[in-house]
């Protein structure tokens, strides 16, 4: 099958942040979410830490997704004031109901809103802006980042950590191209399966690369962004860890997927590959999943920075 087809598809249904989150990130393993939940939480720590926040604060939590990040700053900090801040209309409706059912709902706003248009936010109307695993997803960072400054009081804070993919996207761009320079000679049969499943995750060219959110920009740029939005005594801390990565059950890695943006494993099955392919593909990829063990490198970015007091 021809690669053209399987290139990253444009998978944004209005419900593509709730399907992922509240489903195909664990792929309905429980050990899996227990494992990804433990994770997030080492991350929304961090994140807060880098805050300072106070009794009586407002915090906005941007792309908040499920709400660990403002029900985690609630708890750690007591009498504190949180806006939930998602494009996603389902997203919000579920933070809501776990903002009940956990006792803080009268701590907590909602608020339907894109990064790059917070509307619905006054000037200088919160203490601290925080992000996890959101802004990576945002086309115009830039805006977004403005925008965080705008809403935030005089010496309020901005603290955020993002998954970096670009890697994962250059990596994708070479596949691609060992692929047309080899993938036709003997012994290099499994190499357009990898491609064709990767580009369905990542972009495989340099063009798409360029136009894709979560591939075009590198830590780098993020720590540009954040100094040309008005930003001061900014930090950055690129984090790069290689560990094993946890055993799974093979249908849980099929109903999974990487990112929002991408479709499941089994769904890229389905569409990019014929069935005698499938059954290669799941010979080389099934024991390593149920086995795990496989060395992952996790890439994380996290930064902060102060709005200028005067």
């Amino acid at each position: 099958m021809s690669s053209e087809a399987s290139r990253a598809p444009a998978y944004t249904p209005s419900d593509a942040w709730s399907s992922w989150l509240l489903d195909h990130r664990y792929g309905g393993d429980a050990d899996w979410q227990r494992h990804v939940e433990d994770r997030v939480a080492v991350y929304a720590d961090k994140v807060l830490d880098a805050c300072g926040l106070r009794p009586g604060m407002t915090l906005a939590d941007i792309g908040c997704g499920d709400g660990t990040v403002a029900f985690r700053a609630i708890r750690r900090t007591g009498a504190l004031r949180a806006v939930l801040v998602d494009i996603s209309a389902p997203l919000l409706r579920h933070a809501r109901e776990s903002a009940l059912a956990a006792g803080l709902a009268a701590q907590c706003s909602f608020v339907e809103a894109s990064a790059e248009r917070l509307a619905a936010l006054p000037d200088a109307s919160v203490d601290a802006v925080v992000t996890r695993a959101a802004l990576a997803y945002v086309a115009d960072k830039r805006a977004a980042l403005r925008e965080f400054h705008r809403v935030l009081k005089p010496g309020g804070r901005v603290s955020v950590c993002e998954p970096l993919m670009q890697d994962d996207a250059v990596d994708t761009v070479t596949l691609r191209r060992i692929v047309e320079a080899r993938g036709h000679l003997p012994g290099h049969e499994l190499l357009p399966l990898l491609h064709r499943w990767k580009a369905a995750q990542y972009p495989d060219t340099l063009a798409g690369l360029r136009e894709s959110p979560i591939a075009n920009y590198s830590e780098r740029d993020l720590f540009g962004f954040i100094r040309d939005a008005g930003f001061v005594d900014a930090h950055l801390e690129l984090h790069l860890d290689s560990r094993p990565i946890e055993a799974r059950p093979w249908q849980a890695f099929l109903q999974a997927s990487p990112h929002p943006c991408a479709p499941t494993n089994g769904a890229i099955l389905e569409r990019c590959f014929d069935a005698p392919e499938r059954e290669r593909f799941e010979a080389l990829m099934r024991p390593a999943v149920e086995a795990g063990g496989e060395i992952g490198v996790e890439r994380l970015v996290y930064a902060s920075a102060s709005k200028p007091t005067g």
